[in-house]
């Protein structure tokens, strides 16, 4: 299984994830996602475009290494992995 961990003003929006630990099926950072939204609907719509492609400020890390293919998200997330998903801040 892989682990999921987020920002924590996400939960805001996704209380059903807060405090308890995210385990979902490793796969490719897609089904990873998919596999969250089963237990917290709604989220792949706040992380994701009307293409399924990221948002612009949204980031996600496999590990540590930053998740390149952000149109198809087809990076794959190994079983022990851990997927890192953060908003990027803007403004002034």
């Amino acid at each position: 299984m892989a682990t999921v961990k987020m920002t924590q003003h996400l939960f805001r929006f996704f209380p059903a994830l807060e405090n308890r630990p995210i385990t979902v099926p490793a796969g490719s950072v897609a089904e990873v996602l998919r596999a969250v939204d089963e237990i917290a609907p709604g989220f792949t719509d706040y992380v994701l475009d009307e293409r399924g492609a990221l948002r612009r400020h949204v980031y996600l890390s496999v590990n540590d290494t930053i998740v390149f293919d952000r149109d198809t998200l087809s990076d794959r997330v190994p079983e022990d992995g851990t997927v890192y998903i953060f908003q990027a801040l803007s403004g002034g």
